[in-house]
């Protein structure tokens, strides 16, 4: 068992005194400002940051719209006879027609029985037009002989007239049953891609009931809806990059704006032309228009923070003390971002901005850099 003298203890006990007083010592005798610099030292130091500074630079300039793709012009095709029953449909929906092209087929057995009608009405018509004018003649040869009284010479031209009307009339209507004949045949007015059918084989259909829909000529137009604001910039034949829903992209020119500002929602339509085949009608396809450049004020993207659905930039001022500055953003050209509200001659966090509240102090690793580089298209 181990055993303490009473010296001992006494040794123990002066040399933690005498530790407890040189620790004393110490501390009374650094600076109080050492320690207040510090204290602010480990404040400022929340984050180290490089600073960036805005820069003017020439970037493209576009708009942007949201629209629907569409036909150029979409034909009805229906039907011109009455009460005739379809007995054949040689198309369907996604074909592509040529113009005068047989589309559908109605019974025309009435009509046959009509026309061989209509034609024996004029043959018969023909021949009392024969007999009345060989009489007529004949009145006339014998009008100064006094053989034939003047009422019945009359008679006799009057006959002669009536005959020829009753010949045009018969002719009139053989031709009025070969037009329905001609009717039977549903015949493709122009060029283009079937859209819809609703002809069916055994349907008895009236005049003017739609068979078909017709894209005419297979073209496509983008009707992309600008704010009245915007569609003053817009000009025949200017370029529109469209993006589809699938990702994929395509090119469109411009051929006309609507001179029309719809009253509800103050948006006016620009009709786009599309490539044939690039697209199919009803999507919906974001797309911009090529406006030409504009000298703006951009920063990195990555100086930008976004919060709460609003853009902001952390501003640092002379004293390492951080403001959070919103902003406005506007066209992208690479990595930078085109800003509003931002002062040319102030410098703002480069990166990491997101990890700091408005009235941190930072410590700056270096000079501030300048994104004063001219921005191509290109880039």
């Amino acid at each position: 068992m181990i055993t303490f003298k009473k010296s001992h203890f006494i040794l123990i006990a002066l040399v933690i005194a005498a530790l407890i007083f040189l620790v004393f010592t110490l501390d009374q005798n650094q600076p109080a400002a050492t320690v207040k610099e510090e204290t602010q030292t480990a404040a400022k130091a929340a984050l180290t940051v490089d600073l960036v500074r805005p820069a003017r630079s020439s970037i493209p300039h576009t708009i942007a719209a949201n629209g629907s793709i569409s036909p150029w012009q979409e034909a009805v095709i229906g039907s011109e006879s009455n009460g005739l029953m379809l007995t054949q449909v040689l198309v369907n929906v996604g074909d592509s027609v040529k113009q005068g092209q047989l589309l559908a087929q109605f019974s025309a057995s009435t009509i046959a029985a009509d026309i061989a009608q209509a034609q024996a009405n004029l043959a018969e018509a023909k021949a009392n037009a024969l007999e009345a004018a060989d009489n007529a003649a004949r009145a006339r040869s014998i009008q100064d002989t006094g053989a034939l009284s003047a009422q019945q010479i009359e008679q006799y031209m009057m006959q002669e007239t009536t005959s020829k009307a009753r010949v045009a009339a018969a002719a009139a209507t053989l031709q009025s049953q070969q037009i329905k004949l001609k009717q039977t045949k549903v015949i493709a007015p122009d060029s283009g891609i079937i859209s819809t059918r609703t002809a069916t084989v055994g349907a008895v259909v009236s005049p003017g009931q739609e068979l078909f829909k017709l894209i005419r000529q297979g073209r496509l137009e983008w009707r992309a809806e600008l704010t009245s604001s915007d569609v003053g910039s817009i000009k025949n034949g200017m370029v529109a990059n469209l993006t589809l829903p699938d990702g994929s992209a395509i090119t469109g020119k411009v051929r006309t704006a609507s001179p029309m500002v719809d009253m509800q929602t103050r948006n006016a339509i620009v009709f786009v032309d599309i490539p044939t085949g690039s697209a199919k009608a009803g999507m919906f396809a974001r797309g911009s228009f090529d406006i030409g450049t504009k000298d703006v004020l951009t920063l990195p993207a990555a100086a930008i923070v976004m919060k709460d659905g609003f853009a902001y930039v952390m501003q640092v001022g002379a004293d390492a003390r951080v403001k959070q500055l919103k902003i406005q953003t506007g066209e992208r050209a690479g990595a930078n971002v085109e800003v509003i509200g931002a002062d040319l001659n102030s410098d703002f966090v480069a990166s990491g901005g997101a990890f700091l509240a408005d009235g941190d102090f930072v410590t700056v690793a270096g000079k501030a850099i300048s994104t004063a580089k001219p921005i191509s298209k290109a880039e």
